[in-house]
C-alpha cells in the first residue's frame, strides 16, 4: 500500500510492504500527522511555528519549545561541532539575503549570532546570546522522514518505506533498490544498490545549473562575502545513515567539503556515495 500527500515542500510518499489495509490505513494517517507536526513546530515559512518565535524572540526571553524541536536543534548542534561549522542552520538570515527564503523577518541593522548563540537552559528551554535566524528545513525534512517511520513501527508494520522529495527510509526485512538520478539529466536512474534498515539523502544542482537564474541552494557558511556564499558544484552527493535526520544534514557536510571520508562520517556512522556530473 502507498499513499502520497504535499508536505515539506515537497511530496511525502509512503509506502508499506504487507495487507490488511483497514489497520494500515490510520496508521499511514497518524505517520503523516507526525509529518504535519513537524512542519507546523519547524517550518520556517510558518509564522506561527516554534521556529519563527525563536528567530523573533529568542534573544529576548527565554523560549519554551517542543521535545521534537529540542531533539533536532541538539543534532544540529552536535553537527555543527563535528563537521566544524561546515553544517550550520544558523545561517537564515544570509538565505533570506540571498533570496533563498522570504524576508517575513527583518534584517535591517542586527549582527546575527549564530547556532553557538543558542543555549539549553532546561531541556526544552532555550535562549539565544544574540539574534538568530535559524533554518531548519533540510534536518527537519528528514526528522520529519523518522518520526514518520517510528509512528509505523510502533503500529506493528514489519516493513516499508518513506520518501520526501529525496530524504528515504527503509526498514523492515526486505531491501529497496535505490536509483539516484542522473546528475545531467542525459540518463536513466542509476541503480546503486539495495538499502535495507537505513536511509539516505541526496543533494544535487538538477535544475539551477540549467539556468543561470536560480544559483546553488547550498550555502557556504564560512563565506566572507555575498559573492561567495553560493557553493557552485557538479554531480550528486548522496549521504546513507541510519537515520533520515544525520542523512540529510551530512550531504551538506559532504558537498562543502568535498571529502567522502570527512572524520564527521565515521562519528555518525555514515557513508558518502558522489556520482560524477
Amino acid at each position: 500500500m502507498r499513499r502520497c500527500r504535499p508536505l515539506l515542500g515537497t511530496f511525502v510518499e509512503i509506502e508499506i510492504k504487507d495487507h490488511m489495509e483497514a489497520f494500515h490505513m490510520e496508521l499511514i494517517s497518524e505517520a503523516f500527522v507526525s509529518i504535519e507536526l513537524v512542519q507546523k513546530l519547524m517550518g520556517f515559512h510558518q509564522h506561527q511555528s516554534e521556529l519563527s518565535k525563536m528567530n523573533h524572540a529568542a534573544h529576548l526571553r527565554p523560549i519554551q519549545i517542543h521535545p521534537w524541536t529540542a531533539q533536532v536543534l541538539h543534532a544540529a548542534k552536535d553537527i555543527h561541532h563535528h563537521s566544524r561549522g561546515l553544517f550550520d542552520c544558523g545561517i537564515g538570515h544570509r538565505l533570506i539575503a540571498t533570496g533563498l527564503l522570504p524576508q517575513h523577518l527583518s534584517l535591517e541593522q542586527i549582527h546575527f549570532g549564530g547556532l553557538d548563540d543558542l543555549e539549553f537552559l532546561e531541556p526544552h528551554l532555550i535562549y539565544s546570546r544574540r539574534p538568530i535566524r535559524l533554518d531548519l528545513g533540510g534536518i527537519a525534512k528528514g526528522f520529519a522522514v523518522d518520526q514518520a517511520i517510528q509512528v509505523l513501527q510502533s503500529g506493528g508494520i514489519a516493513g516499508g518505506v518513506v520518501n520526501a522529495g529525496g530524504d528515504l527510509r527503509v526498514f523492515g526485512d526486505a531491501a529497496e533498490t535505490i536509483f539516484l538520478r542522473d546528475p545531467e539529466g542525459r540518463r536513466p536512474p542509476i541503480d546503486i544498490g539495495k538499502l535495507q534498515n537505513g536511509a539516505i539523502a541526496t543533494s544535487g544542482l538538477y535544475f539551477a545549473r540549467r539556468d543561470s537564474c536560480f544559483p546553488s541552494h547550498i550555502i557556504n557558511p564560512t563565506a566572507n562575502s555575498l559573492e561567495q556564499i553560493h557553493h557552485e558544484f557538479l554531480g550528486s552527493y548522496s549521504v546513507l545513515a541510519q537515520e533520515c535526520i544525520y542523512a540529510d544534514a551530512l550531504t551538506k557536510v559532504f558537498i562543502l567539503s568535498e571529502n567522502a571520508h570527512h572524520a564527521c562520517f565515521d562519528h555518525f556512522k555514515a557513508k558518502a556515495i558522489r556520482i560524477a556530473a
